[in-house]
């Protein structure tokens, strides 16, 4: 079990933005192409995991001083440093044989590659420069939307890549948030970089960046292009639930400090999911309707 915990199998979620360029080149439908995708899915879960196994491995003295991050598997002693090792291996290269032996794109590889490369830097020494290193997160999240788009073929639009490293900035600026916050309660540094933020830069940048956010979506729902795509005048409909979940967010973080994990915010706030599952359904009405 601690060995399943060490993969952080609730983090996986964030791939699913792997699926999004089939989503909007409106061929979700299309049974191969979906098979090609839920591979580069599994593919960029195992190379995530990876990621995590050796985040948890570097940060292991910091995350026992965490009051969340000390339940973790290796900073509990739960799972041996030598053990984590191992699993950050075997994720790896699972990852890579999927992406070759399934998908047999050389695309897919070298994404995953670059993905790999980017996330092993930040682990070992770009997460200690602070605002570089929530654009590296936030990148991380593009790369995710690449990869889905190269293995079945598909163009993303510049739309898409501009609003998802926004919104995945967003999320990531709320969370450096909390380990500010959990410092200043403490006085126990959990991240090297902490104290180059404090909570006013913080709480600035993410309604400034929301604030970006929303004015990128609305601009990308009244574009001609878009319009013509999707044969929808209506398109701008969808804003409602992209507004009402930034402000959700932006109270969750704000007033009731809850921002250290996103994903645990989304499956457990009923409000998050009805603007998720609503904006979903619009947008599949409007693109497969």
């Amino acid at each position: 079990m601690e060995y399943i915990k060490l993969l952080r199998p609730t983090q996986w979620s964030k791939n699913l933005f792997v699926f999004l360029p089939l989503f909007f080149a409106q061929s979700i439908t299309d049974l191969p192409s979906l098979c090609v995708c839920c591979a580069a899915f599994v593919a960029m879960c195992l190379a995530s995991s990876s990621v995590y196994i050796l985040n948890d491995i570097m940060d292991v003295e910091y995350d026992r001083c965490h009051p969340q991050k000390c339940h973790r598997p290796i900073a509990s002693g739960r799972v041996s440093v030598g053990a984590g090792w191992i699993m950050y291996g075997i994720t790896m290269v699972s990852a890579v044989a999927i992406a070759w032996c399934i998908i047999a794109n050389v695309e897919i590889l070298i994404v995953i590659g670059i993905y790999l490369l980017l996330s092993h830097a930040y682990s070992l020494w770009l997460k200690h420069i602070s605002i570089l290193d929530v654009m590296i997160v936030a990148s991380g999240f593009v790369l995710r939307i690449i990869a889905g788009a190269v293995a079945v073929d598909v163009q993303p639009s510049h739309w898409i890549i501009i609003m998802t490293f926004l919104l995945a900035l967003f999320l990531v600026v709320a969370k450096r948030r909390d380990d500010v916050q959990n410092y200043e309660e403490s006085k126990t540094t959990t991240r090297r970089n902490v104290k180059a933020y404090n909570k006013m830069f913080l709480d600035s940048t993410l309604v400034l960046v929301a604030a970006v956010t929303m004015v990128c979506y609305i601009l990308y729902t009244v574009d001609d292009a878009i319009v013509q795509q999707f044969d929808c005048n209506y398109v701008y409909s969808t804003a409602i639930f992209v507004l009402a979940g930034i402000l959700r967010y932006l109270q969750l973080t704000l007033v009731e400090e809850k921002s250290w994990s996103p994903t645990l915010i989304i499956a457990r706030d009923p409000f998050m999911q009805c603007c998720i599952v609503g904006w979903l359904v619009l947008f599949g009405i409007i693109i497969y309707g």
